[in-house]
């Protein structure tokens, strides 16, 4: 049973906590932070995890790809002159990697983190669709595995929060309850998941590698092939590159987004309200089954935005006229039209380019490339670009109804805690906020 609680409570729960935060740089990790912040001042210390050579080297990236960000202008108007000294008061970087058992940290370190911890919050994942495999590995597994390992260690430790993205679903179709994979437990029916045999999967590669004598970068290619299957990302960066005018998606089917801020407020509300459990709780913050968005929204909005925002070309500064997207509803007929539209001409011009003594071989190679690229993007994405799955969120409905609503009180305070999906008029948020986010923030 969840008690009720109000945005004052949410925010209380965080008086006086120790949190470790792994993933501070991500886009959610920057979101987290700022909002502890600016909710709560007297928060004892944010323990900021992150990738770096030593303590200065993990400080200058807080400060550069965190605190220093565009997002944390609120905090830095209400504190004024003291903002740096407030940050340096609350924040404290530790240089580690959670590929690493005890997160790469020393033993002096670690205890000192162990004995203070109230709460962790691990937001680290590579999410790169074209990731090695190796790396993605070491990141999306045995990083979560180091994290359990730390938090047992931990004596005062009252919650740990592990997020990842919906497509630990796979391809699963139909309603996807909020429950907890067991131990070993896959997608796929008679298949068991032995992180032993993973590992060895990536030595052995490492070897055949290592014995036929392939160049590093061979062998990072060769780990990206292991690892194609894992993640996906957007197609809106490709398409304002104009690296991409056609795709593979089919506009009817659903596509699950939520506002990055709505996030970040559904974690600090299932903190508090679980602080003191001792059990499991799974939540899917997800709008596909109380708000359904289709990709056709995304496409239209899309359509629009690059029409009024034109992208400005790299050579002369000028804005660009993007072509209008055209999308394929199955594998099949994608791969047919790319079969006579691009791959036929370009056998021919390879043969041209034979017979000619190579004259047309840097055009060949740019139009290769290009063709290899849109080819490769769309058999990444066909498992999600056309996922046919609804994710349940019973229990995220009830994390809501616990949450008490009130518009005024939030608006005197500045900031409140709700994560409806319902609120969001998708075409607006898309064309107002999703789209202009994404390209400022994966362009600049």
């Amino acid at each position: 049973m969840i008690g009720e609680l109000d945005a004052d409570a949410v925010a209380g729960y965080f008086r006086g906590k120790s949190i470790l935060i792994i993933g501070s740089t991500g886009f959610l990790g920057k979101v987290l932070v700022e909002k502890i912040l600016r909710v709560q001042p007297d928060v004892k210390k944010l323990f900021l995890l992150i990738r770096a050579a030593g303590v200065e080297s993990a400080k200058h990236r807080v400060e550069t790809e965190v605190t220093g960000r565009e997002i944390f202008q609120v905090l830095k108007e209400k504190h004024g002159d003291r903002f740096d000294d407030f940050i340096q008061e609350k924040v404290c970087p530790l240089a580690g990697d959670i590929v690493y058992k005890n997160l790469g940290l020393d033993h002096a370190k670690l205890t000192e983190l162990s004995k203070g911890i109230n709460i962790i919050v691990n937001g680290a994942a590579t999410t790169n669709f074209y990731e090695r495999y190796d790396v993605a590995f070491d990141t999306n597994v045995m990083g979560a595995k180091h994290i359990c390992e730390f938090a047992k260690r931990c004596n005062k430790l009252k919650m740990l929060l592990h997020v990842s993205t919906a497509y630990v679903a796979g391809e699963q179709e139909g309603i996807l309850p909020e429950k907890p994979f067991l131990l070993g437990e896959t997608l796929r029916e008679g298949v068991h998941l032995d992180i032993e045999s993973e590992l060895n999967l990536i030595q052995e590669t490492r070897r055949e590698v290592e014995a036929n004598c392939y160049s590093e970068r061979v062998e990072k290619r060769t780990m990206k092939e292991l690892g194609l299957k894992r993640t996906i990302d957007s197609f809106i960066i490709g398409y304002a590159k104009q690296a991409l005018s056609i795709f593979l998606v089919d506009l009817d089917l659903i596509m699950d987004v939520v506002p990055g801020d709505m996030v970040v407020n559904a974690m600090m509300v299932a903190m508090a309200v679980h602080s003191e459990d001792q059990g499991q709780s799974i939540y899917h913050v997800t709008s596909s089954l109380r708000n359904p968005a289709p990709y056709a929204v995304l496409a239209d909005s899309g359509g629009r935005y690059f029409l009024h925002n034109p992208p400005c070309s790299k050579k002369n500064g000028e804005p660009v006229r993007l072509s209008r997207m055209r999308f394929f509803r199955t594998l099949p007929r994608f791969r047919a039209y790319m079969a006579v539209k691009f791959r036929l001409p370009l056998e021919i011009l390879r043969l041209l380019n034979i017979a000619l003594f190579g004259a047309f071989s840097r055009r060949y190679g740019e139009l290769s490339r290009k063709y290899r690229y849109v080819m490769h993007v769309a058999e990444l994405y066909a498992p999600y670009a056309l996922f046919k799955g609804c994710f349940d969120d019973t229990n995220t409905e009830r994390l809501r109804a616990a949450l008490k609503a009130n518009k005024e009180q939030n608006k005197s305070r500045g900031y409140d805690f709700g994560f409806d999906p319902k609120s969001v008029d998708w075409d607006n948020y898309f064309y107002s906020v999703h789209i202009p986010g994404v390209v400022k923030y994966l362009c600049d």
